[in-house]
C-alpha cells in the first residue's frame, strides 16, 4: 500500500500555523548524544520519519532512546557499539552523523553509506579527510566508511567548500581530541550554531558558531545535557511562500525570523507585504506575485532546500525568473515535474528560465526528495482541478503535520491510499 496527495488549487491560504524544531538540527544534536554516557534529552523534536530513523540507528549503537511527543530521550552507555550497518542508516543521508561522534568516544567507527535525496552528488571526501587531520585513518570498504584512530589530536583544517555535514562530523569528533583543532571555511547555518550551542551545554570548548572559523579546544570528557532544538527555518518558508503562491495571509510562529532574512527579501521583492515578529513573521501577498530571481548558496545566503518552492513561486509570477542552483546539480530534476503541471520553464546546465503563467493545470506527478514534494504540493494549491502528487513519504520525512497544517490555513488537501 502506498500513498499520494489529492491537492485542489483554487483556495487562498490565511491563518497561523506554528513550526517544530528543525530537521537539520534534530537528527545531528541526536547524534550527538553519543559523546556522553548517560541520559540526553532533545526537546521540540519534529514529528517527522528521520526521527524514528535516528533512534533505530542509536538503538543499534546500544543507545536506550524513547520518543514521547515532541521530546527524545537518549541514554548512551559508557562504551556504545561503532558498527552502524543496518537498514535504517541507509534510509537517510543525516545517518552519516554518527561518524564523527563514534570515532570520538570509540576511536572507531563502521558506518554503512548513507540514503537519502536524490538530488545529486554527495561524498563523503571532506569528512574523511577532516578525520585523517585529526589522526584517524579512514576508508570506504564494503559499502561502509571505515575510520579508526589510536588517538585524535587538534589540526588546523580548511573545507573546500562550506559543508554542512563535513562541519558536523569534525567538529563531533574534535571536542574529544587532545589539543586545540580550528575548521576554517566552516558551514555558517543556524543549524551548526545549534549544536555548537549543545555541545558547549555538554562540556565543551567550542567558539565561533555561525562564523566561517569554528575553534574547538578539546575535552577529556562531555556530559549529558538537555536542549531544546531551534524552530525549522526551512519549514517556515516554504509556508511563506505557500502566502505567496496563493495570494494569502499566513503568520509562521515558532522560527527566529532572522534565519531568513534573504528569503524574506525575495518574498518582499515578488510583492509580499512581509513583517517580521518576535517568534516568527507573518506575509500578506494581495496581487500576483512578480518574478524575481534566484540564486542558491550556503548560509547565509538562499537555501537550495527552497529551490523548488522558488520555481513553484516563479511558475505562476508576472514576468520571467532565473533560478540558479550551486549546491547540488540534480536538483533540478523537479523541473520536468512543474512542466508536468503547465509550467514554461526549461533549463541549462544549473540555470533554469521560469516565464510565469496565471494558473497552472492540475496534472499527477511525482516527488524526487523532501522539497521537491512540498513544492509540488504548492503548485497544486494554483492549479485548476485536483493535482496528485506521489511518493509523498519523501515530505513525511520532513514536514510535520504536513496534511493538518495545510487544512488549517484553508487548503484542500487529502492523503489516498492506493495499491
Amino acid at each position: 500500500m502506498s500513498e499520494h496527495f489529492l491537492v485542489t488549487g483554487g483556495n487562498r491560504l490565511e491563518g497561523e500555523v506554528l513550526v517544530g524544531g528543525a530537521k537539520n538540527s534534530v537528527l545531528k544534536l541526536m547524534a550527538a548524544a553519543l559523546l556522553a554516557e548517560g541520559t540526553t534529552v532533545v526537546t521540540n523534536c519534529p514529528d517527522i520519519l528521520d526521527v524514528p530513523l535516528m533512534a533505530d540507528v542509536l538503538r543499534g549503537l546500544g543507545c536506550e532512546v524513547e520518543l514521547e511527543d515532541s521530546e527524545v530521550r537518549i541514554t548512551t552507555p559508557a562504551e556504545p557499539k561503532y558498527h552502524a550497518d543496518f537498514d535504517a542508516v541507509k534510509q537517510f543521508r543525516a545517518s552519516v552523523c554518527v561518524l564523527g561522534p563514534l570515532v570520538a568516544r570509540c576511536r572507531r567507527a563502521v558506518v554503512a553509506l548513507p540514503g537519502g535525496d536524490a538530488i545529486g552528488s554527495r561524498p563523503l571526501d571532506m569528512h574523511q579527510s577532516g578525520l585523517r587531520l585529526l589522526g584517524a585513518r579512514s576508508e570506504i570498504e564494503h559499502g561502509c566508511v571505515v575510520a579508526e584512530a589510536d588517538d585524535l589530536h587538534g589540526a588546523n583544517i580548511r573545507l573546500v567548500f562550506p559543508s554542512v555535514g563535513a562541519t558536523e562530523n569534525i567538529l563531533m569528533a574534535a571536542v574529544l581530541a587532545r589539543g586545540e583543532t580550528v575548521i576554517d571555511n566552516a558551514a555558517r547555518e543556524p543549524e551548526i550554531v545549534d549544536l555548537c550551542n549543545m555541545l558547549n551545554e555538554m562540556g565543551a570548548k567550542v567558539s565561533g558558531g555561525g562564523s566561517s572559523t569554528l575553534t574547538i579546544q578539546g575535552v577529556r570528557k562531555l556530559e549529558p545535557t538537555t536542549h531544546r532544538v531551534i524552530g525549522d527555518r526551512i519549514v517556515a518558508a516554504t509556508w511563506g511562500v505557500a502566502a505567496s503562491i496563493t495570494r494569502g495571509d499566513v503568520r509562521v510562529r515558532g522560527v527566529n525570523h532572522k534565519h531568513l532574512g534573504l528569503v524574506l527579501d525575495k518574498l518582499r521583492t515578488a510583492g509580499a507585504e512581509v513583517t517580521p515578529e518576535v517568534d516568527g513573521f507573518r506575509v500578506i501577498q494581495r496581487e500576483r506575485p512578480k518574478a524575481v530571481n534566484f540564486a542558491t548558496l550556503p548560509y547565509p545566503g538562499f537555501p537550495t532546500d527552497l529551490q523548488p518552492m522558488a520555481i513553484g513561486l516563479a511558475a505562476v509570477a508576472e514576468g520571467t525568473s532565473m533560478i540558479t542552483e550551486n549546491v547540488f546539480e540534480s536538483r533540478f530534476r523537479f523541473v520536468e515535474e512543474m512542466i508536468r503541471l503547465g509550467a514554461d520553464a526549461r533549463t541549462d546546465g544549473h540555470h533554469a528560465v521560469i516565464r510565469g503563467v496565471p494558473v497552472l493545470s492540475s496534472a499527477p506527478v511525482w516527488s524526487s526528495d523532501i522539497r521537491a514534494g512540498a513544492g509540488l504540493v504548492l503548485a497544486g494549491l494554483v492549479a485548476d482541478g485536483t493535482t496528485e502528487v506521489h511518493d509523498i513519504f519523501h515530505i513525511d520525512r520532513g514536514y510535520p503535520r504536513f496534511v493538518e497544517n495545510l487544512r488549517g490555513l484553508g487548503g484542500v488537501i487529502e492523503r489516498v491510499g492506493t495499491e
